[in-house]
């Protein structure tokens, strides 16, 4: 009987044993299948993320879209690539001056105290307008002398036309009538002569000899005064300036020309001027001379380009970048403004609106002139290029490539 009891515990040990086993290698399996079916999604993932980069559309494209109210709003403007003629040019290093035709240093014709000095350094003046007043004996002098003329030949004036009336009723003989006729004409000559003497001194005639002792230094033409050393109460003098009055509506680009490159500079050749503090400008002017002789010791001759100013804008002093080009055969190439070329992961590149979207197209970039830049590579005849609100495009595609973890 002990035997059959220990015989059935035996058996039902193996089958606790058995089905231990069984549901230990079925939880293995449904692991391991579990695992499978994981991976094997995954890699469905991966392909299909292939595939989309492969099929143009993947995280990170190249091209961008905007509307045209964000277009707009970013200040994107494009141009149409076309291919113009562009010969050799000459860089070199410039500085604005005024126009040494159109510029006077006013001084006072006679010695004067200063009494009033109404223009300011930086004014805009017109032609005959009052820069300052003196007060000077010798107008004063001169003034006196012009008062006498004036009443001697009143007088003669007076005796000759009653010489006149007289000699018509034939009751005065013909030789007091001459006598008249010649002291009248002295009369005037002398009044003549006091007026141009009172005139060159700068002064103006005053019968009833109010401030006969002034006179006042006026502006040759309209400009502005670029320099002023007049001080109230102060004595001038004529040798002296006392302002400086430059129009500025034209002014002078002065520049070095190298040695070796004025065989090809011609006067009359077309140049562009760039200045720092109008960054992207560009002004247009014409070479207007060439020095006739050499420095020593740079080797170089001036030259002047000659650029219209009727804004103001370019100011005596400033330092400046001028492009001029050279005499011989031109050749076609492309040209962008400067701001079309932005650099993007450290390369150069320009944005192409193609189809609606704007493509970032890597280029390469050649010469500079006049603000603009030749381009050797990217882009061709016909293509719509962002010249405008770059940074902007940009800035989006950056942002567009950290957003998906590039």
């Amino acid at each position: 009987m002990n035997s059959i009891h220990t015989q059935n515990r035996y058996v039902f040990r193996a089958i606790v044993i058995a089905l231990s086993a069984t549901l230990a290698f079925t939880m293995v399996a449904c692991s391991k299948g579990g695992a499978k079916d994981e991976h094997a999604a995954e890699g469905g993932k991966h392909a299909e993320h292939a595939e989309k980069k492969e099929g143009g559309h993947a995280e990170g494209a190249e091209e961008l879209t905007l509307t045209s109210d964000e277009a707009e709003r970013a200040g994107v403007k494009v141009e149409e690539v076309k291919l113009q003629p562009m010969g050799e040019t000459l860089v070199v290093t410039a500085t604005i001056q005024p126009d040494q035709d159109r510029m006077a240093h006013i001084a006072a014709r006679v010695e004067g105290r200063i009494v009033s000095v109404p223009a300011k350094l930086g004014d805009k003046v017109r032609a005959g307008q009052t820069l300052a007043t003196l007060d000077s004996v010798a107008v004063g002098e001169a003034n006196a002398a012009w008062n006498l003329a004036q009443s001697e030949w009143s007088i003669a004036e007076a005796d000759f036309k009653r010489a006149e009336s007289l000699n018509a009723d034939e009751i005065i003989a013909r030789k007091d009538f001459l006598r008249a006729k010649s002291e009248r004409d002295k009369a005037a000559a002398s009044l003549r002569a006091a007026s141009d003497r009172l005139r060159l001194l700068g002064g103006t005639p005053d019968a009833h000899g109010i401030g006969v002792s002034t006179f006042a230094v006026t502006a040759p033409f309209a400009g502005t005064v670029t320099e002023k050393k007049a001080t109230l109460g102060e004595l001038a003098s004529p040798s002296e300036p006392l302002l400086s009055v430059a129009d500025l509506s034209r002014v002078w680009v002065r520049a070095d020309l190298p040695e070796a490159a004025l065989a090809k500079i011609r006067i009359g050749a077309a140049a562009t001027v760039t200045v720092p503090a109008y960054p992207g400008e560009t002004f247009r002017g014409r070479v207007g001379h060439i020095g006739a002789s050499l420095d020593k010791d740079s080797r170089t001759a001036s030259a002047r380009i000659e650029v219209s100013n009727a804004d103001g804008r370019l100011k005596p002093e400033m330092f400046a970048t001028a492009t001029i080009e050279a005499a011989g055969d031109k050749r076609d190439v492309i040209l962008l403004p400067d701001a079309a070329v932005v650099l993007l992961e450290g390369k150069p590149v320009v944005f192409v609106l193609e189809q609606g979207a704007y493509e970032a197209r890597q280029g390469e970039p050649g010469e500079r002139m006049g603000g603009r830049t030749v381009l050797k590579s990217g882009v061709k005849v016909g293509d719509q290029v962002v010249t405008s609100g770059t940074y902007a495009l940009k800035a989006r595609k950056l942002k567009s490539q950290l957003g998906h973890g590039h």
